[in-house]
């Protein structure tokens, strides 16, 4: 609270509400990764390069939440243990594509079951509707953030 009372009502805050939120959810996701030897980030990294191969370090690093060079430890840890392969020499200027092993698709494969558990913890109290309607109204928060950052 600062000292002319303006401060804000954390009981009330939404944003202090999505964060306590999103800070649970990763809780929960870490608890059932650290079995699989995996981190959130780790998981995040490689989910993205199932979906889109190829993608840079910074690609994976902005899909990730992480700075770059967080990211570009963690893969050369990936590519390390055989779960990621990148070319030795960049195929066009600097970018090294990053793609996954068969040994990182299995992985994944275990790591996904994990993931999606967590998330059926979190959606267990939510009927259909209601979990469309959060879906809605966090797409929409998410797009006014992004539109108000695109005009300041």
């Amino acid at each position: 609270m600062s000292q002319n009372g303006a401060g804000i009502d954390l009981d009330k805050s939404l944003g202090y509400l999505l964060k306590e939120a999103s800070s649970a959810l990763r809780a929960a996701m870490e608890e059932v990764l650290r079995p699989l030897g995996m981190t959130v980030t780790h998981y995040s990294c490689l989910e993205l390069l199932a979906q889109r191969p190829g993608l840079s370090n910074s690609e994976l690093a902005r899909g990730a939440f992480v700075t770059r060079q967080s990211m570009n430890v963690l893969l050369q840890a990936l590519e390390r243990d055989g779960y990621v392969t990148r070319p030795a020499a960049a195929p066009v200027g600097k970018v090294l594509p990053a793609r996954l092993t068969p040994r990182g698709r299995r992985s994944l494969e275990k790591a996904t079951v994990a993931v999606r558990s967590v998330e059926v913890r979190m959606l267990a109290g939510l009927t259909e509707t209601e979990q469309s309607g959060a879906f809605r109204i966090l797409q929409s928060m998410i797009h006014s953030l992004r539109d108000d950052n695109a005009g300041a």
